[in-house]
């Protein structure tokens, strides 16, 4: 869903003014396209550190082209930015319920499906999407959970897996100030709604209202809103517990130390989510964007991203080539997800979920 960030560096940042020059791409959607065809150089904008840099180095030795990828820390840092018209980029990687948003605004195209064979290779759990119900815009990237990531060694090996942790003054007493939330507002206000015991996705509000005193009561225990370093500050001791998703969690704290960290959803539930590829509706290059669509949707290559990044893959026929150890992970893949929730667009609701964050804030 939101931010997958930091678990190694990625040398293929250009700056937005050297993007800024490619766009205008025009009516690109009129543009046929044929499999594996390219028409120039691939702009990429993406969540930090989500992609494989051996695939990229794949993908322009197979194809002739050069990658230059573009990160941001959240949907709403992107959706302005593809909105507004000549960004330059040509794929983006937006999570579930802006994928509404998008289409809604006409900020990315109906994909070529002809350009894209390997979309058969997508779980049917994953495609069609509810949030593009006809799979005309998007196709999954990858899928995990949000939840909390403990340092056992403070909090003990009986902590109990409850929001509470950070929204009940009691439990979190013996550690104010080294909680981090993410600054996401549905990542963060649905944490809020469902240690209430609401839908992380209400539009009642009276219930935001609620959830925004509950966040605004915890503000002097939390150390920072951040959706970039979390699992970092976890790491190196400066966070004692941090909200965030199952991937970063898995490969920057847990894997090295699982007897000191942990990760788990609480049992009142939280988020699942998706990230989808999509072409940006003025991509200045359409068809380098399906032929780099369809090659990260072969089954082997599929694979290889969710064995660099520890995400679950929605591509059915890449699970033949996961490494075994991923697969059996219930960080990764979990067993139970009757109690985790798809983030959905609400529509002119959407603001509501910013607007409590910043009050809640202060």
């Amino acid at each position: 869903m939101n931010i997958r960030t930091k678990h190694i560096g990625v040398a293929l940042v250009a700056g937005m003014l050297s993007l800024s020059a490619c766009g205008g791409g025009g009516d690109s959607a009129a543009s046929e396209c044929e499999a594996g065809q390219t028409d120039g150089d691939l702009f990429l904008y993406n969540w930090s550190d989500y992609m494989d840099p051996d695939l990229i180095t794949k993908f322009q030795d197979e194809y002739g082209v050069t990658v230059t990828e573009d990160f941001y820390d959240s949907n709403e840092t992107m959706q302005p930015i593809i909105a507004a018209g000549n960004s330059g980029y040509d794929v983006i990687v937006p999570s579930d319920y802006m994928v509404s948003i998008l289409i809604g605004d006409g900020s990315v195209q109906k994909l070529q499906q002809a350009a894209i064979p390997n979309i058969a290779n997508l779980s049917s759990d994953f495609y069609p999407a509810p949030y593009d119900p006809t799979g005309e815009y998007t196709v999954g990237y990858q899928w995990g959970t949000t939840g909390l990531g403990v340092d056992l060694e403070v909090l003990g090996p009986d902590t109990p897996h409850t929001w509470g942790l950070v929204f009940d003054p009691e439990l979190s007493a013996n550690f104010d100030g080294k909680i981090i939330l993410l600054n996401d507002p549905r990542e963060t206000m649905g944490a809020a709604l469902k240690y209430l015991g609401y839908s992380l996705n209400s539009t009642n509000p009276d219930e935001l209202a609620e959830a925004t005193q509950v966040v605004a009561d915890a503000v002097g225990r939390i150390a920072a809103f951040d959706s970039d370093q979390y699992s970092e500050l976890l790491a190196t001791g400066e966070s004692l517990l941090s909200h965030g998703y199952s991937g970063n969690m898995l490969y920057d704290v847990v894997l090295d130390n699982p007897d000191r960290y942990t990760y788990f959803v609480p049992d009142e539930g939280g988020t699942i989510w998706t990230d989808n590829m999509a072409v940006v509706f003025d991509a200045p290059h359409p068809c380098t964007a399906h032929t780099f669509i369809n090659f990260m949707l072969d089954a082997e290559n599929g694979a290889a991203l969710t064995n660099y990044n520890l995400y679950a893959s929605p591509n059915a026929a890449s699970a033949q080539y996961i490494d075994a150890e991923v697969l059996a992970n219930p960080i990764i893949y979990p067993t139970d997800t009757s109690k985790l929730e798809f983030i959905t667009n609400t529509g002119d609701y959407e603001t509501n979920f910013s607007d409590a964050l910043s009050e809640a804030k202060g």
